[in-house]
C-alpha cells in the first residue's frame, strides 16, 4: 500500500504558475512509476503526465506539453506537477496517482490515488 497525499493547489489568474506536490508514504516510493490526472467539472478523468522510476522518462499529454513539468524526489518521497502559462481550461481536480508500471498514461494501470487537489484558473 502506498498513501499519496497533494497540496499546492488554489485559485490562479490565467498566465500564472502553480506548483503541485504528492508527498507518498508507505511502500518504497521509488519502485513506483508516478503520474497526475484531472477532472474537470462533468468531464472524465484525464491523463496530464507520468514520469519513470527514476524520474529520468516523462510524458505529457498534448494539452499541456511545454507548459508542465513532472519532477520527483525520490529520498523525500514527493512528486511534482510544475504548471506554468495556465489557461482557464487547466481548472481541474488534480489527481496523484502511482503505479507498478515503470510508466503508464492510462487510468486502469494505476492502483494509488490521492484524494485529489482543486485548480482554479481565472481569466
Amino acid at each position: 500500500q502506498v498513501q499519496l497525499v497533494e497540496s499546492g493547489g488554489g485559485l490562479v489568474q490565467a498566465g500564472g504558475s502553480l506548483r503541485l506536490s504528492c508527498a507518498a508514504s508507505g511502500r518504497t516510493f521509488s519502485v513506483f512509476g508516478m503520474g497526475w490526472f484531472r477532472q474537470a467539472p462533468g468531464k472524465e478523468r484525464e491523463f496530464v503526465t507520468t514520469c519513470s522510476r527514476s524520474g529520468t522518462f516523462t510524458t505529457y499529454a498534448d494539452s499541456v506539453k511545454g507548459r508542465f513539468t513532472i519532477s520527483r524526489d525520490n529520498a523525500g518521497n514527493t512528486v511534482y506537477l510544475q504548471m506554468n502559462s495556465l489557461r482557464s481550461e487547466d481548472t481541474a481536480v488534480y489527481y496523484c496517482a502511482a503505479t507498478e508500471f515503470p510508466v503508464a498514461t492510462t487510468r486502469d494501470r494505476y492502483y494509488y490515488w490521492g484524494q485529489g487537489i482543486q485548480v482554479t484558473v481565472s481569466s
